[in-house]
């Protein structure tokens, strides 16, 4: 049997208003908490209501809008966006059964599906009406705005794992101390071979982490990807600096800042394309905003 003859559109038309109600719902359910209405507790059900009552109302209030009379929908991309949704399920069995469990049908879906396909292309239709970002304003957001167009301060870092573990008494807090302590004074004191020398050669003997099989490198690290700790130790070095052992919830380190690369402003032939879009975004929503503002007004007004 085919998906469209397993899905025959009973005789009577679903009501709309039955219908946009669940799918919002349904979309409240799985959008807020991965799962059908069904499987909601009372107190997620009593939240996805709520929800889906706000997303139904916008809708229609952008349904009842003159601009909503001017969109048609074609029939063939009603039935695209259902064959999209049929496609996540490995027959129309299954479908119709996930449907039923909703308060759904295919009709009711389509009618569903239908609204939801306008409201796009009505908000669409009135972002459009944005004033076209110049040149001009796409510099001016880039002057404004300059530490948001940078590279950020990159460190090459080396460093020295001494993991706790009390069940073992050489890895116990004690030992790891005396230990991170006793490779500090060694990095500190050498004078036979440079300091990037001493430091890999140590951490090929001593470190416990996997980076030791490559002479401690981190490699160039951006604030935020280490442990905290780690992290205030490292962008706290000078180049070429050791810290102090540094205490993380694995254990301790020592770090080696090798290099400092400093953050540097990118151009503005790098990023205006990317200004000129997220400003174009912004004005289509200000569009977007004032009109349904408009919109509740003249509602409030009726």
């Amino acid at each position: 049997m085919s998906l469209t003859a397993a899905l025959t559109l009973p005789p009577s038309a679903p009501d709309t208003d039955a219908a946009a109600h669940r799918y919002h719902l349904l979309r409240a359910a799985t959008e807020r908490f991965k799962c059908n209405v069904p499987a909601l507790d009372a107190e997620q059900r009593a939240e996805a209501e709520a929800l889906s009552a706000k997303t139904l109302a916008l809708e229609n209030l952008v349904l009842a809008a003159p601009e909503a009379a001017k969109v048609q929908i074609p029939d063939a991309t009603v039935e695209r966006s259902f064959r999209e949704i049929a496609g996540r399920f490995d027959d129309p069995a299954e479908l119709n059964a996930d449907l039923a469990r909703n308060g759904l049908d295919a009709a009711a879906l389509k009618l569903a599906l239908r609204r939801e396909l306008t409201f796009d292309a009505v908000m669409h239709h009135v972002g459009a009406r944005h004033a076209a970002v110049t040149d001009t304003d796409a510099r001016l957001f880039y002057e404004l705005h300059h530490e948001r167009f940078s590279t950020p301060e990159r460190r090459a870092a080396r460093h020295i794992l001494i993991t706790v573990n009390d069940d073992y008494a050489e890895n116990s807090r004690e030992a790891a101390q005396a230990k991170v302590a006793t490779l500090v004074t060694k990095l500190r004191d050498g004078a036979t071979e440079n300091l990037v020398q001493r430091f890999a050669k140590l951490a090929r003997r001593h470190s416990e982490c996997p980076t030791a099989m490559q002479d401690g490198k981190l490699g160039d690290i951006v604030r935020g990807q280490l442990y905290p700790e780690v992290d205030a130790a490292l962008f706290a070095l000078p180049a070429g600096g050791v810290s102090e052992p540094v205490c993380s919830e694995i254990g301790f380190h020592i770090l080696l800042c090798e290099r400092i690369d400093a953050a540097h402003p990118l151009p503005f032939a790098q990023v205006g394309e990317r200004i000129r879009t997220a400003l174009t975004q912004r004005r289509q929503r200000e569009a977007q905003r004032a009109w349904l503002d408009a919109l509740r007004e003249r509602q409030a007004m009726a």
